[in-house]
């Protein structure tokens, strides 16, 4: 069961993920942000498939026990609903209807940005920990998450580790995050 929880667990992660992702793709009318929603609906739909997979094989070895299996495939079903909507949320900005003049005014009143960096490998944060270059104080960014090939890293702590090539999903107000981008692709330097 343990193996079961820990992809219940990712999906719940994911599909909490892929909503804020979703609205900020839609609210910064960010195609990049809304292409990272599609990646992780592909990602929820091969997860969802291997839950449904490891349930039907348990409830063939312990069928008095369906009625649990069922709320867990429940779970799981509740959960790929909520990233098709994300889903659909970021198609909106895919297909380029994200510049809605009612979505510009909400971005006007917010006070934080959330964006895409790509870290190169040129950059003065490439194999350094998040702890190493605390953001919050130099730039008043966080990292929300680290995307490395095909892998997620949700809420990365202060020993996650950054390295060339990762994606960083960054929260901030805009100026700390167009100085963390610049710093991330190699352009400046220091903070």
């Amino acid at each position: 069961m343990n193996k079961i929880e820990s992809m219940l667990l990712e999906l719940k992660d994911t599909s909490e993920f892929m909503v804020d992702l979703a609205y900020a793709s839609l609210l910064y009318n960010d195609v990049e942000i809304a292409k990272e929603v599609i990646f992780l609906e592909k990602k929820m739909n091969e997860c969802s498939s291997d839950i449904q997979e490891h349930i039907v094989s348990l409830g063939r070895e312990q069928p008095n026990e369906i009625s649990k299996f069922s709320v867990i495939l429940r779970l799981q079903m509740a959960a790929e609903e909520i990233a098709d909507a994300a889903a659909s949320i970021a198609d909106v900005v895919l297909r380029g209807l994200g510049d809605h003049p009612v979505i510009q005014m909400s971005i006007n009143e917010s006070e934080a940005a959330i964006g895409r960096v790509v870290v190169s490998d040129r950059s003065i944060i490439a194999g350094k920990t998040l702890g190493e270059i605390n953001l919050g104080s130099r730039c008043g960014t966080y990292v929300l998450a680290i995307k490395r090939g095909d892998r997620f890293m949700y809420g990365p702590g202060k020993d996650a580790l950054i390295v060339a090539d990762d994606v960083l999903i960054v929260r901030g107000p805009e100026e700390g995050s167009d100085l963390f981008s610049d710093i991330a692709n190699g352009i400046k330097t220091e903070f």
